[in-house]
């Protein structure tokens, strides 16, 4: 696939590399020759030195064959407006922002466009590790506003069911259950053992109830 990547800072370098091992064609775009500096030596994909903003410079970098665009300078604004002018005047089916002021995203959304932000999405594992390390997230969608939590359960919860579990937190559903090694799907009337490892995806501050329903002994 042919991707561009503006921005060439740390992400973007290192974006460009992981989509180049992965044998993909990279054109990375920056203002600056020097920023060119932090792509990995390996690196085999075409650098061009200018503005992003300029559609002259896009054309050159390819867009017009592109199957997805990457705007991840340091600048909200310039990723906002080359991610724009990439979907909306040369139709680039796939077109990411990085963003770095939750106060903008809302600005992004509306051009509806495929947005990371570190800013969020960091802040909320930081208060997740911070407030309750015991629970593991082990997958997050989006910008974190939905996860999927690694729970064990406690001993105190043996040979009651999932549905019991779960009462008391609505915002969290069940989405795999191991045991000794082996997943399923689990259904709300399976009995719980110590040492089960259950996934549920919800929202950080869904998962809350179910973290204190987790700490007090179980009633039948």
């Amino acid at each position: 696939m042919n991707f561009v990547v503006v921005g060439c800072g740390r992400v973007g370098a290192e974006l460009s590399q992981r989509l180049f091992q992965s044998g993909h064609h990279v054109v990375v775009v920056d203002s600056s020759r020097a920023a060119f500096n932090r792509l990995h030596p390996e690196f085999r994909g075409r650098t061009l030195e200018g503005e992003g903003l300029a559609e002259s410079v896009l054309e050159r970098a390819g867009i017009k064959d592109a199957d997805g665009l990457a705007a991840v300078t340091n600048s909200d604004t310039l990723n906002a407006v080359v991610a724009h002018t990439a979907r909306s005047v040369f139709n680039v089916p796939i077109v990411v922002v990085r963003n770095y002021d939750p106060n903008l995203r809302t600005v992004l959304e509306i051009f509806g466009l495929q947005i990371v932000s570190s800013t969020s999405w960091g802040a909320q594992r930081v208060e997740e590790l911070l407030t309750n390390p015991a629970r593991k997230m082990v997958y997050s969608a989006g910008n974190g506003e939905v996860e999927v939590y690694e729970i064990v359960v406690p001993a105190h919860w043996n040979g009651l069911t999932i549905r019991e579990l779960l009462a008391q937190a609505p915002q969290c559903y069940p989405v795999a259950l191991t045991r000794a090694g082996t997943s399923l799907l689990p259904e709300a009337t399976l009995k719980l053992e110590p040492g089960d490892v259950l996934n549920v995806s919800s929202t950080f501050e869904g998962l809350a109830p179910l973290t204190a329903r987790l700490e007090t002994k179980a009633k039948a």
